[in-house]
């Protein structure tokens, strides 16, 4: 089985980044695959929903579900732009944890009447992000990069706050590849015993950066529903709506500050 993974991420390297040919450069890269690098930080980009999003400064590997929901979150953006545009409206959306900004990325790619500020701890990943708007011919005038440790750097409210925060709880750490434990950074995937220690202080926190009937879309580890559910009413949320993945796992909520629809939400994954 091993063998035959590695054969495939060969066949894929050689095809994605090295043109089919059997080079010197292609072979050390082969080199890097067999001794457990990560494929797509050898090829150095990956595709997000049309959008090639680099990783020579190894930010967190997009994950299929994380391009999941942000395509149906995209798809009720343009909905709601649709109901609301006018000729200098802005949807204000916030990229929170943003690392290689792909979920802002594929945002500003996709509606053009939005603006995002990507917000980013890691000092070391700002470039990365700016590297990745400039890929995808963002125009700058259309998004910031922040430095910002949660809200910390954050001023004004939002349409949208998009959150993929680290939440992998450290008793889960035997389910997780090695390759991601020994290449991708774990400061971006793991968060104290349950997971939640990163999503705790966020939630008490995110509806303040909302305007009325925005909208937090939160991704989480399908065993934290419940407890998620219990802060939602701690910090005294109102309306929220928890969605499935591709894979039938819990990996989403979908909270709306001050619904003007009467508190029904959007249906992202239905």
């Amino acid at each position: 089985m091993q063998r035959s993974r590695i054969s495939q991420e060969i066949q894929w390297l050689l095809g994605e980044k090295h043109h089919g040919l059997l080079t010197p450069f292609a072979k050390k890269d082969i080199a890097k695959l067999q001794k457990g690098e990560h494929v797509d930080y050898v090829i150095g980009f990956v595709d997000f929903l049309g959008c090639k999003i680099d990783l020579s400064l190894k930010p967190l590997i997009p994950r299929p579900e994380t391009e999941y929901w942000v395509e149906r979150a995209i798809q009720e953006m343009r909905g709601k732009g649709s109901r609301l545009q006018t000729k200098n409206y802005k949807l204000k959306t916030l990229d929170m944890f943003a690392g290689s900004g792909c979920i802002g990325v594929a945002i500003l790619k996709h509606i053009p009447w939005a603006v995002v500020d990507f917000a980013e701890k890691d000092k070391r990943l700002l470039s990365q992000l700016r590297l990745n708007a400039k890929k995808n011919g963002i125009e700058k005038k259309r998004y910031r990069v922040l430095h910002s440790d949660m809200f910390s750097g954050i001023k004004g409210k939002y349409d949208y706050i998009f959150a993929n925060p680290p939440y992998i709880a450290e008793s889960r750490k035997s389910k997780v590849q090695t390759s991601v434990l020994k290449h991708e950074p774990r400061e971006a995937l793991f968060a104290g015993k349950d997971g939640l220690r990163v999503i705790r202080p966020f939630l008490s926190q995110a509806k303040d950066f909302l305007v009325e009937g925005g909208s937090i879309y939160l991704e989480f580890d399908s065993p934290q529903k419940k407890e998620i559910e219990k802060l939602l009413r701690r910090f005294q949320y109102q309306h929220w709506q928890f969605c499935r993945d591709q894979y039938e796992k819990w990996r989403l909520v979908v909270i709306q500050e001050n619904p003007k629809n009467g508190g029904v939400l959007p249906a992202p994954f239905s």
